[in-house]
């Protein structure tokens, strides 16, 4: 089965004798430094609702710790979302659960959960959640699209094989990101990018509807929704085994997602009426 698209160069940047470092890491780096400054200047163009003219814009120190606070969330959910996928091998092995050094983290449950700690810790520290919330809706499909155009660089997230004329095969000795590089396969990273960038352009675009206008994480509920019906979409090209008819685990969980998003987002379309009908009660408005 021959690779229309052969792929061959080093994975790996030598800086010294003793010192090497993936080009993929060092290009997701870039994305997730160009999502992080991408939120703060959104961040600061995002109004709050007050008496202020002209209304501030979102603090960066805020977004900083709420980062820090969502790193703890991701990796337990990243690693709760791979224990489930492999769920008969963490059945007989349970002592490799927390062993980090054996598989590896997916994306599904680490997005909401690092999502979710991140915006407790806003909480606490008296930030506005939910304008941040509506700053981070395209800096997070952005550092989630462009994340995985990085696997790219590494063969990370390589489907099944496939004899398409785009399939792609890895030559060299890596090492890859993916089992069997060589083999022609679906490039399910770079289905998932372009998935994404879809995903990107509808919210840019709902951003004129009220209801994810209005700051008050309605945005990135969307953005999360979207995210994860593109993710249960391009999994079918995934070689992740299946654990119910031809859905696979991450899949399943994609689903949850999404249901979550579409309940916030209908709470969030039933209370604009309320607060609307509301008289103004001073500043605490400016808080969400």
């Amino acid at each position: 089965m021959p690779a229309v698209i052969s792929l061959s160069f080093d994975p790996v940047l030598v800086l010294s004798e003793t010192a090497s470092v993936r080009v993929e890491t060092i290009a997701l780096a870039v994305v997730l430094f160009g999502g992080l400054a991408l939120a703060m200047r959104i961040g600061s163009v995002t109004p709050g609702v007050g008496p202020y003219v002209p209304p501030p814009g979102l603090a960066p120190s805020d977004l900083v710790l709420m980062v820090l606070a969502g790193v703890p969330g991701a990796i337990v959910g990243g690693r709760l979302g791979y224990v489930l996928a492999h769920l008969d091998f963490y059945r007989a092995n349970p002592d490799a659960i927390l062993d980090l050094s054996q598989g590896a983290l997916t994306l599904t449950l680490a997005v909401p959960l690092g999502l979710l700690t991140g915006g407790l810790i806003g909480r606490v520290i008296g930030a506005p959640v939910g304008r941040w919330m509506h700053a981070a809706a395209l800096p997070l499909l952005f550092v989630l699209g462009a994340g995985k155009l990085v696997g790219v660089l590494g063969a990370t997230g390589q489907g099944l094989p496939s004899d398409l004329p785009w399939a792609t095969a890895y030559e060299g000795p890596g090492p890859w990101g993916s089992l069997a590089p060589e083999l022609p396969s679906h490039p399910a990273q770079v289905y998932e990018a372009i998935a994404v960038g879809a995903a990107t352009v509808i919210v840019a675009l709902a951003s004129r509807l009220e209801l994810v206008a209005r700051r008050d994480g309605a945005a990135l509920l969307l953005a999360l929704g979207l995210w994860a019906v593109a993710r249960f979409a391009i999994a079918f090209t995934w070689r992740d085994p299946a654990v119910a008819g031809p859905v696979r685990m991450e899949q399943l969980l994609a689903i949850g997602i999404t249901v979550i998003a579409v309940v916030g987002l209908a709470q969030r379309a039933r209370a604009a009426p309320r607060s609307a009908a509301r008289p103004p009660r001073g500043l605490d408005a400016a808080s969400v």
